[in-house]
């Protein structure tokens, strides 16, 4: 997959630019759908299936007071796409100057000019030009005027909850710890991925359990509590058990998420890992001693593993 970051690098349109269009966070069944349509529409035309996001999140720009966290960063997103089978992949920085772009000047200058436009493929709540004032209909009229096709795709009903899917549904799930039921609706397990950091040096010398602590930036962190993982390193999987939160037996109020990986002894500080979260065991408990926190952990791996089994037989 070819990757654009800028626009102006763009010399010719490209051949029958088949395109859809979002922030696509999460990159869930949903978006996973439309990115289908583009692939199959592009196939028939022996044209160029195309992805358009932004970069950092519009949200983020627009309203300076606050923004969700992100489902999937940017790399993570990239690869999902590529992943999914599209040619292109371009990403428009997003500034208070792209936002003052008025619907026509999106579609005439971009998406038909720069871009060479044949077919868009989007959803029904499809907005886009300055605050949002081109929506499905208007597209439909440039349409008509421009000499495009525009794609309206169907709703994907989450088997999962009432609700279609969405970036939202999934991010709620998340934070309520039910990442078995949001891995339905992302079609994967949820992930988070960082550098394994220094923590507070209590897994390996204290309790005779080593973690991995990550730090995170923008993503979007499960509940508190303890999960079932699977940890990502070097190409390779390992079954782990993962805590989120403060740690309450030892009440010094310093957030984390550790992750401890199951018969696994190199030292990886400093290394990139990805942890993927499979199923929510308990909350945090706060504990009378290290003696009962340490049986607790045993009694939490002998769970991880029975969970995480079907995902390492041979």
């Amino acid at each position: 997959m070819k990757i654009i970051q800028d626009i102006e690098t763009i010399k010719e349109p490209f051949k029958s630019a088949v395109i859809t269009i979002g922030n696509f966070d999460g990159v869930h069944i949903g978006h996973q759908a439309l990115f289908h349509e583009v692939i199959e529409i592009a196939d028939s035309m022996d044209g160029t299936a195309i992805a358009m996001t932004f970069e950092p999140h519009p949200i983020r720009v627009i309203t300076r007071n606050g923004h969700p966290p992100l489902i999937t960063m940017y790399e993570q997103k990239a690869e999902l796409i590529e992943r999914a089978g599209i040619d292109v992949l371009i990403c428009i920085p997003f500034t208070l100057e792209f936002a003052a772009l008025s619907a026509r000047q999106f579609v005439e200058d971009i998406l038909i000019k720069r871009i060479g436009m044949k077919v868009i493929v989007v959803g029904q709540d499809y907005t886009f030009g300055n605050r949002r004032e081109g929506n499905v209909g208007l597209l439909k009229r440039y349409a008509e005027e421009m000499d495009f096709k525009v794609v309206v795709a169907d709703w994907i009903q989450s088997s999962v909850e009432s609700d279609r899917i969405s970036s939202t549904a999934i991010r709620d799930l998340v934070m309520d710890g039910r990442v078995d039921r949001a891995a339905r609706m992302l079609g994967r397990n949820y992930q988070i991925r960082g550098t394994v950091a220094h923590g507070r040096d209590r897994g390996g010398r204290l309790l005779g359990i080593p973690t991995a602590n990550l730090n995170l930036n923008d993503e979007l962190c499960p509940k508190a509590g303890v999960y079932a993982v699977i940890v990502n390193y070097d190409g390779k999987s390992y079954p782990g058990v993962a805590n989120i939160g403060y740690s309450p037996t030892f009440d010094d109020h310093i957030f984390t998420v550790e992750a401890h990986l199951l018969d696994f002894k190199k030292d990886i500080y400093g290394e990139r890992i990805m942890v993927n979260f499979i199923q929510r065991l308990r909350d945090e408990i706060k504990f009378d001693g290290i003696p009962e926190l340490v049986r607790q952990i045993e009694q939490d791996v002998a769970d991880a593993r029975e969970i995480l089994a079907p995902y390492f037989r041979a």
